[in-house]
């Protein structure tokens, strides 16, 4: 996993919207990039409508929310409308990005090992280098966690 002071990968991957956002385009921003396993499940629902909830008070700190999975642009685009999420959901086909920050690895599940997203979340600072690291993620309260550890 990408390690506290490192500077974040960049990357250019396609939104829910179609748009191509590039981590780049946000630089002088604080950006919390966070990184889901499939869009509607009950997990990723739980944390992406936190998210969704808590983004004025997000933006209020001057902090953008993008979340990232293997999920394609079509199924990005539904769970968004579904749950009425407000900030970009990126598709990482191929899971590159998840790669780039180890945010995808192996997991265990009922004793069956396989590779997946690792929930994890990043918080990039302004100057886009790494400011905190949250791995093994619980999606329940995880953004009202994160609000409290930002700078207000």
């Amino acid at each position: 996993m990408i390690e506290v002071g490192a500077m974040a990968p960049d990357f250019e991957l396609k939104a829910d919207s179609g748009q191509t956002v590039r981590l780049g385009d946000y630089r002088g921003r604080r950006i919390i990039l966070y990184f889901y396993p499939k869009d509607d499940t009950s997990g990723c629902t739980k944390e992406a409508c936190g998210f969704r909830d808590h983004l004025p008070e997000f933006e209020t700190r001057g902090a953008i929310v993008l979340g990232v999975s293997p999920d394609g642009v079509d199924s990005h685009e539904r769970f968004r409308d579904k749950y009425e999420l407000n900030f970009p959901l990126l598709a990482d086909p191929d899971h590159s990005v998840a790669a780039a920050y180890g945010a995808w690895g192996k997991k265990k599940m009922y004793g069956r090992e396989y590779e997946g997203i690792l929930r994890s979340t990043f918080v990039i600072a302004p100057d886009g280098r790494v400011e905190k690291v949250y791995a093994k993620v619980k999606p329940a309260g995880h953004a009202e966690m994160l609000l409290e550890d930002l700078p207000s």
